[in-house]
């Protein structure tokens, strides 16, 4: 067996990187409806905001990814903080709803000029030797930001809102110093792809109708209910009986942890506070090996319609918290991870089988536009979380998504049926 490469010091540095930003994204994204609750708006204008900022998060990067190759990653990099950083600290002085939703553009195109840079240069950091090492620490590394990021700031926020913005705007700083000092741009062959030619590339790609049915599918039936988990799970937990949660978490973790979490109320009653456990990154960094390895063992599409059922079921064990006990609600987070690490994982296998070997590369770059679709999420499912919250049934919105998932099963087994040459992939 060939020696492992030992990983370069930029690898290190980048994989640092890479925990301030997750922190600083999903810190202010878990948040941010609990936020705008806080300042009087409604679930529409809330979904207006989450949708153009997941957009402009998973669009731009095939605009960044390409500047990166013909100016450098360092470089880049440093745009996106110069944008990152001034946006962030917006947050603390405006107010308005199109102050917030300008705002919230901003940080949503710095995550996306930034999202490639640090998994790039995973990329040309490994070989054959280490490379599924590397990019099994680089994923450890997004699940560590994404989980303590809610976490702090939900703690801060309890003292001042600005003061969970100004630790993201600390984080970014940093961020900026540790790159200027400290990154050494790697060395790679560079591809000299212009932005023409990548959509050029992309135009070619979807002109193959039977993958641009594909993509659709992806995001109409993962990346929209997968995306709506994440734009109403703090808002819904946040409101549940969150004293039984902190009870439930105290006795587990103790009272140190628990009332890091939470908060006292008006009458001395510590709550749970909801950003902090409403996120899937501290399930998957502790189940995710043991998951893929059974997964791995079974064919992809049927292995990704099972993780979507198991995400249905999560969807169900959500929405019945609100009527049983607040209790549940860990349960369901559990079992949509479990669903979303079965699943997720089998989209590139899926978009390999259906491209021509020689543009097997050119069809995987195409996956942020069903991102893109599952960002419209927020103008669809967060209103639609606020009438049944009026209507007095908030859980309702969790067992339509429940619906959802399961008929997106039926849809992708449609797909594939009358694809007829992949019919032997099920069988």
């Amino acid at each position: 067996m060939k020696k492992r490469t030992p990983f370069p010091k930029v690898f290190w540095i980048a994989n640092s990187i890479e925990v301030l930003e997750r922190f600083s994204y999903y810190g202010i994204y878990m948040g941010f409806g609990i936020y705008m609750n806080y300042l009087g708006y409604t679930k529409a204008q809330l979904g207006i905001v989450q949708t153009i900022f997941l957009l402009f998060s998973y669009l731009t990067p095939v605009i960044s990814g390409t500047l990166a190759d013909k100016y450098g990653f360092k470089k880049v990099l440093i745009v996106s903080y110069l944008a990152y950083l001034p946006s962030i600290l917006l947050l603390i002085i405006t107010e308005s709803f199109s102050g917030i939703a300008l705002t919230m553009l901003s940080i949503g195109l710095a995550a996306g000029i930034f999202k490639p840079l640090i998994s790039g240069t995973v990329r040309v950091t490994t070989d054959g030797t280490n490379k599924t090492l590397g990019f099994g620490i680089f994923y450890a590394m997004v699940n560590v930001g994404a989980s303590f990021g809610p976490v702090i700031m939900g703690r801060l926020r309890v003292i001042s809102w600005n003061y969970a913005f100004m630790a993201a705007a600390i984080s970014i700083g940093v961020m900026l110093l540790i790159t200027i000092l400290l990154y050494k741009e790697p060395e790679r062959q560079i591809e000299g792809v212009t932005l023409g030619q990548k959509l050029k590339e992309i135009g070619v790609v979807l002109s193959d109708f039977k993958f641009l049915v594909f993509l659709i599918i992806l995001g109409l039936f993962f990346w929209i209910p997968l995306w709506a988990f994440f734009n109403l799970l703090a808002m819904y937990v946040d409101r549940l009986n969150t004293a039984q949660l902190y009870l439930d978490v105290k006795s587990i973790f103790g009272s140190g942890v628990a009332n890091f979490i939470s908060q006292p109320d008006e009458n001395g009653v510590r709550k749970l506070l909801g950003e902090s456990i409403s996120h899937t990154g501290y399930v998957i960094m502790i189940f995710q090996i043991f998951v893929s390895r059974i997964a791995e063992k079974f064919k992809a599409i049927p292995t990704f319609s099972f993780g979507l059922l198991i995400a249905a079921v999560g969807f169900f064990v959500l929405g019945y918290a609100n009527v049983a006990s607040s209790t549940w609600v860990f349960l369901g987070i559990f079992l949509f991870a479990v669903g979303e690490m079965v699943s997720s994982p089998r989209i590139q296998e899926y978009i390999t089988w259906l491209a021509p070997k020689e543009k097997a590369g050119l069809y995987m770059g195409t996956n942020f536009l069903a991102i893109g679709i599952g960002a419209f999420s927020g103008v669809i499912y967060t209103p639609l979380y606020g009438y049944f919250l009026d209507m007095g049934h908030p859980e309702y919105v969790w067992y339509t998504l429940a619906v959802h998932s399961i008929l997106g099963m039926l849809v992708v087994f449609i797909f594939i049926k009358s694809a007829g040459e992949f019919k032997e992939m099920v069988e």
